[in-house]
């Protein structure tokens, strides 16, 4: 994939150098452009591979985890910076909020999400301009509904950490097209609902295995849903509405279960599961030169276990995590905390069953009581002390759907129908039934399990926006510098502004 994003990369730079050269008159019979790349359903594919290279900042192994989780998860109260972070000033100022425009992190991402978006464009511009004796109309239509959604996508990962950004929904053939300004909130809105909803009835209901993690209707409907779901929060004249339409989305998202083991879901050895709707591909395959590995593993685990130490669970975390005490069927906690963490237990130091790469709590950690992740960590020390690994990861799960369906219904003042959805999830964590009934007992209850469900996912900073809970929630961990008019969403970037 990297040799073609790089190939797609020099079509997107042609396609626009060219409109303001026109002295450039002859073309090198022997070289491929945009205009004569786009030959057959292989071409047409390629270039969708090369639309897939971007998500969530993915075609560089080091640069995936280096931009994502600092502009995404620094700033939510679950997480703090590790020892060896605060020794990059642009990361330290994200957890800071004393971020200026100039940040290079969430520049990066801005970059990184309109590039994709601009390939989807390509994509969607020219597969549909193939003859049918170049690719036929079912292969055509699903080439270009992958596109849509992945353009969707680009522009909800970027409306979510942006107040107003600009919609980009054409390839751009001319310099002058490169300059628009920035769109209202609502219109960014309906632009990227509009694309899912179009999708959601072309995409299939499940990939063939040689395309596992491509989209399907399963993810388009998820995020619509979230979509919605979000916006309902923002638009409150038509919170209903939204709401309604949200719950419909949600509903539509069948054929996925609930994984027992969820450690397997973050690990590498449960991929593209049955509980997983869209999933970030990485792989182990070298062949022909292929490099589809991350050092993800590094960047997630405490210097006590190899790793760099960039990242640690908070205090709150693990209160959260606490707060029922060992009422789990097995006797413990909430069974996801130990999925996700590795602390100072029992569970851990049992000399007889060690479960830290075979080692226990206090043989890796001497008297240290040092709380940290184990979500993206392999099972095995030998693993760990790889150097690149191709553990995939989840982006939407169908807990994650289960739990936002829960919350439109209980918002729609129907508390009772959504109390089976959380229970689900908290039978899966070896959780007893939530007690209470009450509209606010649920609302309660779903926010507790979404701190605990997806620590590390990155959707703490959306729920607490969504539920006008940022400031508060940051100032009870001592984060004051936080101030939601400046930092609820990011400003737009200076290399943006001095470009355009």
């Amino acid at each position: 994939m990297k040799k073609i994003f790089k190939f797609f990369t020099v079509l997107s730079l042609v396609a626009v150098t060219a409109c303001s050269n026109d002295f450039l008159e002859q073309q090198s019979p022997d070289q491929l452009d945009s205009s004569t790349f786009w030959r057959n359903k292989a071409d047409a594919e390629a270039g969708l591979s090369a639309t897939y290279a971007f998500l969530e900042a993915s075609i560089d192994e080091y640069s995936f985890s280096e931009i994502k989780w600092p502009v995404e998860a620094y700033r939510e109260d679950i997480c703090k910076l590790g020892s060896d972070a605060l020794n990059y000033q642009s990361w330290v100022e994200l957890a800071d909020f004393t971020y200026t425009n100039g940040n290079t992190q969430f520049t990066s991402y801005w970059k990184y999400n309109y590039r994709g978006i601009s390939n989807a464009n390509q994509v969607i511009t020219k597969v549909g301009e193939m003859s049918s004796s170049s690719i036929n109309n079912a292969d055509r239509n699903q080439v270009i509904a992958e596109a849509r959604f992945l353009r969707a996508y680009y522009h909800l990962k970027l409306i979510l950490n942006w107040e107003k950004i600009k919609i980009r929904n054409k390839y751009i053939t001319d310099q002058a097209q490169i300059s628009i300004p920035l769109s209202e909130r609502a219109e960014a809105w309906d632009f990227i609902i509009g694309e899912l909803k179009a999708v959601a009835t072309v995409l299939p209901a499940a990939q063939p295995a040689e395309k596992a993690g491509r989209a399907t209707s399963g993810a388009a409907n998820s995020y619509l849903g979230f979509a919605y779901l979000t916006r309902a929060y923002e638009e409150t004249a038509q919170k209903q509405t939204y709401l309604t339409e949200s719950l419909a989305a949600f509903n539509k998202v069948q054929g996925y279960e609930l994984v027992k083991d969820y450690v397997s879901l973050f690990n590498g050895t449960n991929k593209n599961s049955k509980e997983s709707i869209f999933e970030l591909q990485f792989t182990e395959n070298t062949s022909n030169g292929a490099f589809y590995r991350t050092a993800l593993h590094f960047w997630m685990a405490a210097s006590e276990l190899g790793g760099w130490d960039e990242i640690l669970p908070t205090t709150m975390l693990m209160n959260e995590f606490k707060k029922e005490g060992k009422i789990a069927t097995t006797g413990n906690y909430d069974t996801r905390l130990y999925s996700n963490i590795f602390f100072k237990d029992p569970y851990f130091n049992d000399a007889a069953n060690p479960r830290i790469f075979g080692a226990t709590y206090d043989q890796k950690f001497g008297t240290l009581d040092k709380p940290v992740f184990r979500k993206y960590l392999p099972p095995t020390q030998e693993q760990m002390d790889t150097e690149f690994l191709g553990l995939n990861v989840p982006l939407m799960r169908y807990s994650n759907v289960l739990l936002m369906k829960a919350e439109a219904l209980n918002e729609l003042q129907r508390p009772a129908e959504a109390i089976p959805f959380i229970n689900a999830v908290r039978e899966r964590a070896d959780m007893p039934n939530m007690t209470g009934t009450t509209y606010d007992a649920v609302k309660t209850q779903i926010e507790h399990e979404r701190i605990i469900e997806f620590p590390l996912e990155n959707f703490r900073f959306y729920d607490l926006r969504r539920w006008g809970k940022t400031k508060a929630a940051l100032d009870a961990v001592g984060r004051t510098n936080f101030d939601a008019a400046k930092n609820n969403f990011y400003p737009v970037p200076l290399t943006e502004i001095q470009n355009n």
